[in-house]
Order: structure tokens, then sequence, then C-alpha cells
């Protein structure tokens, strides 16, 4: 009996300091754990701060890019307004001066017949004045390409009995410029500005209308109705 009892106080023993051994190893684990959430907790409220310094900074980039669009829509409004203002005194002066052809109607003559036409201009002339058999011929531009030829008329205000009379001025151009016999004869009626009714006149016979589009480049304001015209 002795050895038994000894053996069970030995167990005993022995379960006490294993419970001891493990109640001190539980506390340090939650102790452990405890630190690790105020560490985590700490980090998270930092980086949910960091978060919201940068959604601020974020916002106030956006805002400054906003601003700096508005900024920018407004200098592009404005110079496109200084622009078409220009364009509006610069063609009334050509206009009083009675240089329409030379400074506006000349210098837009190429980039448009290429856009239009694919047409590379081989000679052109400004105030071509013929004479032949006693009768004087007159066109204030010209253009010549490889296998077309562009009879420019130019008017300060273009009047709808301007197109008759250039549709019968074409029946002698190749008369008076036999050189270009054999090319294909386009009229271009210029100006600065045109009123509707004319615009659809001249589409019918055929005549390209060239003028100032919204005020901010010369072009071609009835390409397609007289492609039609001709077509149909």
């Amino acid at each position: 009996m002795p050895l038994l009892e000894e053996r069970v106080e030995t167990l005993e023993n022995v379960l006490t300091q294993f419970i001891v051994n493990n109640e001190r190893t539980l506390r340090h684990l939650q102790e452990e754990l405890l630190k690790f959430k105020e560490q985590s907790d700490l980090q998270w409220r930092r980086f949910q701060d960091e978060m919201k310094a940068f959604k601020d900074e974020m916002q106030d980039f956006k805002d400054e890019m906003r601003e700096f669009k508005d900024k920018m829509e407004l200098f592009s409004k404005e110079t496109k307004e200084e622009a078409r203002q220009r364009n509006k005194d610069w063609s009334n002066l050509a206009k009083k001066m009675g240089t329409l052809v030379e400074d506006l109607i000349a210098p837009a003559l190429r980039p448009v017949l290429s856009k239009y036409f694919g047409c590379e201009v081989n000679m052109e002339g400004q105030r071509m004045f013929r004479r032949k058999d006693g009768d004087d011929y007159e066109i204030d531009a010209i253009a010549v390409c490889e296998d077309r030829v562009f009879m420019v008329e130019a008017r300060s205000t273009p009047r709808l009995h301007d197109i008759e009379d250039f549709v019968e001025k074409a029946k002698k151009f190749f008369y008076f410029f036999p050189e270009h016999h054999g090319k294909k004869l386009s009229i271009i009626f210029g100006s600065i500005t045109f009123r509707e009714d004319v615009i659809e006149q001249a589409s019918k016979k055929g005549i390209y209308v060239l003028a100032w589009r919204e005020w901010e480049y010369m072009d071609i304001l009835n390409f397609d109705r007289v492609r039609e015209a001709l077509n149909g």
C-alpha cells in the first residue's frame, strides 16, 4: 500500500505541475493575443487614417483638375472666338480693299483641292486675262492639276444671277485657254459667306462654293450636294 500511495502522490504532483504549466502558457498566449490585437487595431487605425488622407488628397487633386479643365475650356472657347472675330475682321478688310482672291481664296485653294479632289496643283494664277479675236476674257483665279482645271470666281456679295453668269462664262473657257483642253473643268464660287439660296442654286448647277466654315477656316460648303447633283 505505501508504494501505491507514493505513486498516487507522484501522479498528483505531476498532474498539478502540468495544470500549473498549462495555465501559465495559456495566460502567456492570452497576453500575446491581446498585444497582437492591440497592435493590429493600431495598425488598422493608422491604415484607415492614411486611406482617409489619401482620399482627401485625391479629392483635392480632382477638384484642381476640374478647375484646370474649366479654365482650359474657357481659354479654348475664348481663343476660338478671338480667331473667329479676327477672321471676320480680316475678311471685311479684304472685302473693302477688293483683295478677296489674294487674301482669302488663293491661300485656301491648294489645301482644299487636295482635301476634296486629291488634286496636286501644278499651276495656278490670279487675275488671269486673255484676249482673242477682239474678245476679252478674265478669271479671278485658276488652278490646274494633272487631269482637272478649276475656274475660280470671287464676289464680295454673292448673288443668284452670278451663278448663271459663271455657267455661261465656263462655256468659253477652253476657247481662251486651249492649253487645258481635255481636262475636266470645275467651277468654284468663292466669297466670305453665302446665303443658303445661293448655295442651293450653285449646287444644282454643279458649282462648288468656297467660304468660311463657321469663321474657322475656308472650305467647300456644298461638296456632297454638288456630287449628288452631278451624279443624279
